[in-house]
């Protein structure tokens, strides 16, 4: 399976544009709970999702379509600054995760040097030289 982004951000092709952002909503929330990705930057969809519920709004919710357009975009926007700001290799590796638990085997990385980042030496891993 190949990445892919839309405007939220990545995502594993699955047919459905619901299933789509169901995937992404789980990535958001595996992304939250990781402990490598950042605590601030943990903090931005909890303020996405903080605005949904403030009372005050940019366009107050009694205007019809624009009083829910500026909440869709503000969440929309929190998820596609999260999932930048998040560590683009563990980013990658829950979406391989999310993919095997659909059934679907097979996975392509369409960035390797965003994939590279989580196997890089300098992120702890070990390198192993074939040489004699």
């Amino acid at each position: 399976m190949n990445q892919r982004e839309n405007w939220i951000g990545p995502y594993i092709p699955q047919g459905s544009f619901i299933r789509e952002l169901l995937q992404q909503a789980k990535l958001a929330y595996n992304l939250v709970m990781d402990p490598r990705v950042h605590p601030v930057t943990k903090l931005i969809p909890l303020a996405a999702i903080g605005y949904l519920l403030l009372p005050i709004d940019i366009a107050p919710d009694m205007i019809p379509v624009l009083g829910q357009l500026d909440d869709a975009a503000v969440l929309v926007f929190g998820l596609r600054m999260f999932f930048e700001f998040a560590p683009a290799g563990v980013v990658a590796e829950h979406l391989k995760r999310l993919a095997e638990k659909v059934g679907r085997g097979e996975w392509t990385v369409v960035n390797e040097s965003a994939a590279g980042e989580a196997s890089s030496p300098s992120a702890g891993g070990e390198v192993v030289d074939d040489e004699p």
